[in-house]
């Protein structure tokens, strides 16, 4: 009777254990630090988790703020982890363990200094030639949101007068506020430089060149990593087997993020259209995933676009 009576408690609790467990995967809290393009991979997947049956939070956050955040797991999942431009501020977190990076989401990417291709040609090709410049780039460097780590690197360089670079500024504003900057400039045919990157449909608004220099920290072609807390997909191994399922493409992000930037379409919108244009894109992304209730994955996603 003893014995029944401690496998009965063990059965109990291990079944609360399970439910508890369940429970904490049935919401994501995601991390999206207001780039475009992981506004775009964030609302995408987003779609499809929901398509599922589970919740999805989104929270707008600083680069640094996001893995602190997963850190104390107050965030689940980024799918922003440029590298290696963000080698610096995610090292100390895999060092100690305290996030994990789950997959490669996309490769080929660009990211360093970028100005017109008119001002390419006038001779401004390198981090070296930025200071031959100062008087016509009026000693600006137009960066993106405060805290990002492009940033930070850009104003080291002042700090240190690396590349004759003592009396320039970074502008920190956000993505939208550069590039409206670089747009005015654009149309008067003035010199400008600025932090550019791809996917992002700036590369085929504007003729722009990237500048050499930059790669002991931005690198060549980088990748995005999937990054969660720690321990994240062995917790929720279904939500963890779809992120390790997604991939995007550049092709793909830059025709959805033309949509938003270019055509004033919200994310949610641009994303869903481009699900259902691309429809076949789900059945490699759900393979082997199923809905929170347990049932086959990509007739719920489909059903749940409309498909």
């Amino acid at each position: 009777m003893r014995r029944n009576t401690l496998m009965a408690c063990a059965t109990t609790i291990f079944l609360a254990t399970g439910s508890a467990a369940n429970a904490a995967c049935d919401e994501i809290v995601f991390s999206d630090v207001g780039w475009t393009d992981i506004t775009t991979t964030t609302s995408t997947t987003k779609h499809v988790l929901e398509g599922l049956g589970y919740k999805v939070d989104i929270k707008v956050l600083s680069v640094p703020v996001t893995f602190e955040s997963l850190k104390s797991d107050d965030v689940d999942v980024f799918l922003g982890n440029w590298m290696p431009a963000q080698n610096a501020v995610i090292k100390p977190f895999l060092d100690s363990g305290e996030v994990d990076q789950v997959a490669v989401n996309l490769e080929g990417t660009k990211y360093t200094l970028a100005v017109p291709t008119y001002t390419y040609e006038a001779g401004l090709k390198s981090f070296a030639d930025i200071s031959k410049f100062a008087e016509e780039l009026d000693n600006k460097i137009y960066g993106i949101e405060p805290g990002n780590e492009g940033n930070v690197y850009l104003i080291s360089l002042i700090d240190e007068n690396k590349h004759g670079l003592k009396d320039f500024e970074v502008v920190e504003s956000s993505e939208q506020g550069m590039l409206a900057q670089v747009r005015r400039a654009v149309a008067k045919k003035e010199h400008v430089v600025f932090l550019g990157w791809e996917p992002h449909p700036m590369n085929a608004n504007f003729s722009l060149k990237y500048l050499t220099g930059g790669e002991d920290f931005f690198g060549g072609e980088g990748v995005v990593y999937t990054t969660t807390r720690k321990g994240y997909v062995e917790e929720c191994p279904n939500v963890g087997k779809l992120l390790k399922n997604i991939t995007f493409t550049l092709d793909m992000e830059n025709k959805i993020m033309g949509k938003i930037l270019d055509d004033g379409e919200e994310a949610d919108r641009a994303t869903e259209a481009w699900l259902k244009e691309n429809p076949d894109t789900l059945a490699a992304w759900l393979e082997g995933v199923t809905t929170k209730d347990g049932e086959p994955g990509l007739p719920a996603a489909k059903k749940s676009l409309g498909l």
